[in-house]
């Protein structure tokens, strides 16, 4: 029987199998941001150690900068202290770190694949859930929690329980107008929170392999919000090109070399999943979330269901949902005003993203009773925006492009939406208080994003001319 992709790199780092327990994995690439790690370098500091292999641990803050102003002080005494706790760990233990204002600086999971750090075949990990974004190069990523940030730094290695496996196949191809962010919400809202509970995620199929680098990074992103270990996608000819070029991508021979073992990388045709599913990607709409959890998600058209739609074991949890919301079962999502929208983080921070929003807001103005963040993911995004023009699309109808960061992804920074308030935002998560207490966020990419951003109000981006 043939190997899965993920078989295939697991079985390559093992490196001892406890008997009946976990297994002690050997890791490629570890980032740490200024949330998760402190913890664990004190750790370290208390046992007498040092960091086993720094070369390739790579820091950077990005949960808790501002995203305006960055060469001032940060003003937040617990941001500041985060990120100041930061930068005094990666000097004394000698760490590649790029911190806040230098060029490589940003979003971990935009920067990662976009310097070419994250490549096929590796294991990575993070501090952070959304690390499985990573795993649209063909890597294997996940996150891990402080101790086993710990335990990465002293060892290169981390114990974990081999997932099961699961295939999603999206056949077919998307209709015009929806994106990747659609694909992953309409996923996530069959799949529900914890469909994937236990599995490591391969996504195949027309409409996958047809998806841009930053589509395939959008839909990895979301893996963990229906439950999944971490996502991934066999790495192809659109890999490849990503790669190829990027600044710390292999070169020459070393290239030749890393590209023949990508090409073997591919699940084998006789692999076998421990759960195969499939959907129809013709079927998808523009998806917009109308509760608290990113499996309360609808097409744009739609109406939010019934509570006799609802499971009677959910019906609680659903209605304390909508009501946190002020929604109601059966309405219509279309025409409910905004009051704040957001684009950016590391579901949809890259140029992709500001490409899908200025296109939807060129030669048109931003509705003055909307008040929207356009965060780029790193300092390589904001270059790309300056050099296609994009930024002076964007003024020209009203917009403002901030700093890179996290941002208004969770309210860890400046960038929190007041209590009460609407925000139509491309992150990742809409728990109650994720974007600042008593906020109220229904996520959508970046089309719905933009055309709510000029009319106010929820809006089908296909009608907007």
């Amino acid at each position: 029987m043939g190997k899965t992709l993920f078989d295939k790199i697991w079985d390559k780092h093992v490196v001892t199998q406890v008997e009946d327990g976990p297994t002690q994995l050997y890791i490629d690439r570890m980032y740490c941001h200024e949330v998760t790690s402190p913890q664990a370098f004190e750790g370290l500091r208390l046992r007498g150690l040092k960091v086993f292999r720094p070369k390739q641990i790579t820091c950077m803050s990005d949960h808790n900068i501002p995203t305006l102003n960055q060469e001032l002080p940060i003003q937040d005494p617990i941001s500041k202290k985060q990120v100041e706790t930061l930068d005094k760990n990666v000097k004394e233990f000698d760490l590649e770190y790029y911190p806040v204002g230098h060029e490589l600086n940003g979003v971990t999971h935009v920067v990662g694949p976009e310097t070419g750090l994250s490549l096929p075949g590796m294991t990575i990990v993070c501090g952070d859930s959304h690390t499985s974004t990573h795993g649209a190069t063909g890597a294997l990523a996940f996150g891990i929690g402080t101790s086993e940030v710990e335990m990465v730094l002293a060892t290169q290695c981390v114990f974990q329980s081999r997932p099961k496996t699961m295939r999603i196949t999206l056949k077919n191809r998307l209709k015009p107008g929806v994106c990747a962010k659609d694909m992953a919400l309409y996923v996530i809202s069959k799949m529900k929170t914890g469909g994937a509970t236990g599995y490591f995620v391969e996504y195949a199929g027309e409409a996958v392999k047809s998806l841009s680098m930053e589509g395939r990074l959008t839909l990895c992103n979301l893996s963990i919000e229906m439950g999944a270990r971490g996502g991934m996608i066999a790495p192809d000819e659109t890999t490849f090109e990503y790669i190829k070029g990027r600044r710390f991508a292999p070169e020459g021979e070393a290239w030749s070399k890393a590209l023949a073992y990508w090409k073997t990388l591919p699940s084998d045709a006789d692999a076998e999943f421990d759960k195969e599913i499939v959907f129809n990607a013709a079927d998808i709409e523009p998806t917009i979330t109308y509760g608290t959890n990113p499996g309360m998600g609808m097409g744009i058209n739609d109406t939010i269901p019934t509570l006799e739609a609802v499971e009677e074991s959910s019906r609680t949890s659903y209605l304390k949902a909508l009501e946190y919301m002020g929604f109601q079962p059966g309405e219509k999502m279309i025409g409910k005003p905004v009051d704040y929208v957001f684009l950016g983080s590391c579901t949809n921070g890259r140029i992709e993203d500001f490409r899908a929003f200025a296109q939807i807001v060129k030669g048109k103005k931003k509705a003055k009773s909307v008040v929207v963040w356009l965060v780029p993911g790193s300092w390589n995004v904001v270059k790309q925006i300056k050099e296609e023009g994009l930024d002076k699309i964007l003024k020209a109808a009203g917009f403002e492009i901030r700093q890179p960061g996290c941002s208004a992804c969770l309210a860890m920074n400046d960038d929190k939406v007041p209590s009460g308030k609407y925000s139509v935002s491309t992150s990742n998560r809409n728990f109650e208080g994720r974007q600042g207490p008593g906020a109220r966020t229904i996520l959508t990419g970046p089309p719905v994003a933009a055309a709510a951003a000029i009319t106010g109000c929820i809006t089908d981006p296909r009608t907007i001319c």
